[in-house]
Formats: C-alpha cells, sequence, structure tokens
C-alpha cells in the first residue's frame, strides 16, 4: 500500500512562496497520478493541481495558474508543489493523493491514497 507524507507548509506574508513536498513510499511515485488538494475553513477541498504518471503533464486550477509549479523527483519518490506569489485566500490544509490506473488526472473521488496535509497560512 502506497502510503503519502506531506511536508513545507507553514506561515508565510504574501506574495512569499513555500515549497510543499509529497513522499511516496511503498511504491514508486512514478507509477502514480499524483494530485495536490486543498482544504479551507469552512470550505469544501478542493482540487489545486496534478502530474500525470504517462507523460508528467501538469494540470493547475484557475486560481493557482502560473503561480503554482508541480513536479516530481524519482530518485527521491517525491512530488513537489512550488507554491509563488501566496495569496491569503491560498490558506488552507493542503493535501497530495494519488491514483493508479487512470489515463491522465482523474476527478478526486478516484484518488485511493492521501496524504494527512500540511497547513499553509498566507497572512496578509
Amino acid at each position: 500500500e502506497v502510503k503519502l507524507v506531506e511536508s513545507g507548509g507553514g506561515l508565510v506574508q504574501a506574495g512569499g512562496s513555500l515549497r510543499l513536498s509529497c513522499a511516496v513510499s511503498g511504491d514508486s511515485a512514478d507509477a502514480y497520478n499524483v494530485a495536490w488538494f486543498r482544504q479551507a475553513p469552512g470550505k469544501e477541498r478542493e482540487d489545486v493541481s496534478c502530474i500525470t504518471v504517462s507523460d508528467k503533464r501538469e494540470y493547475y486550477s484557475d486560481s493557482v495558474k502560473g503561480r503554482f509549479t508541480v513536479s516530481s523527483d524519482n530518485a527521491k519518490n517525491t512530488v513537489y508543489l512550488q507554491m509563488n506569489h501566496l495569496k491569503p485566500e491560498d490558506t488552507a490544509v493542503y493535501y497530495c493523493a494519488a491514483e493508479r490506473g487512470m489515463l491522465g488526472c482523474p476527478p478526486e473521488t478516484f484518488f485511493t491514497s492521501w496524504g494527512r496535509g500540511t497547513q499553509v497560512t498566507v497572512s496578509s
């Protein structure tokens, strides 16, 4: 069973940057579509970004496009989310999730392995 552990969250001022890491164990990260989701207080969880297993294609929600970058390091079995130009509305718990078998990044319900999340707080 694949296990995911997020890290890199913290408190940052608006305009700042953070890099989140999603360490994958129990299997090769290269075999999975890996996505980042976030959930702000009082709101539903939303998708942020995804990287596909087949061709490393990247997907971003409109709210983060141009500011966030997803990448993977096969040697470290880790997926990253580089977050630049952070805004207060980016404040949330960020989760990484993995899915194996779908072609491309599927909807949230198809992701079967989840990390516990890391808190990102952006002050104004």
